[in-house]
């Protein structure tokens, strides 16, 4: 009797254990960010006075790029949906993600601030401060047929200079950029929307210089 029970239970245990290793586990989505900084192109000119400080605060981003959703649209069949990947998301939220790589990327010209790091000069009554405010509009990649896509980054850029009397307007600007997707994929569309970031980064620097030069 005893053999039988034992018998018995030893069949459920490995009923159990060849339930459990067909049962799928819950896959992890994959993370992402954007990598290493692409290598310099040009170095300052010589002799050049340096730029004044850039304070760069927090990027506002509104509805699905407050999370880190790593988004797209089909523009062949609804460009006016906004999807994301179930298994892919970026590490943090896109605003942080393009803060982050817009000051690594303007830092290489000039000093670039938070802004605990402003409050502290103008307390020191240092030298005069650029602030640069930017909204995220659009942060997503865009499929144009089934087998390609591309990564959309738009942004509005305002730029004021600070004043005993209060901030001053010097200039504001749409940027929209693209980068073309190596893959059909989340990975392509990783890649994308980096290089889009960086030609952003690249329009912002131009712009800063021209306005610097006008004051």
């Amino acid at each position: 009797m005893r053999r039988r029970i034992a018998s018995a239970l030893a069949a459920a245990l490995l009923l159990l254990a060849g339930c459990a290793s067909v049962v799928d586990k819950p896959e992890r989505p994959t993370l992402y960010d954007m990598g290493p900084l692409p290598p310099l192109v040009a170095a300052a000119t010589p002799g050049a006075a340096t730029p004044l400080p850039l304070v760069v605060p927090d990027i506002d981003a509104a509805g699905a790029l407050e999370q880190s959703l790593l988004l797209y649209r089909l523009g062949y069949a609804d460009d006016h949906q906004l999807r994301a990947y179930a298994l892919a998301r970026w590490t943090a939220p896109p605003a942080q993600l393009v803060r982050q790589r817009l000051r690594q990327q303007l830092g290489r010209e000039r000093p670039v601030l938070g802004l605990d790091e402003s409050a502290a000069l103008r307390r020191d009554g240092g030298q005069p401060l650029l602030t640069l405010r930017l909204e995220l509009e659009e942060f997503a990649q865009v499929f144009d047929a089934p087998q390609r896509s591309r990564g959309v980054v738009r942004l509005r850029a305002t730029l004021v200079a600070g004043d005993p009397a209060g901030d001053r307007l010097l200039g504001q600007r749409s940027i929209a950029v693209e980068g073309t997707s190596p893959t059909a994929d989340a990975s392509g569309g990783v890649r994308a929307l980096t290089a889009a970031t960086d030609a952003a980064a690249a329009d912002i620097a131009a712009w800063l210089r021209q306005v610097g030069s006008a004051r």
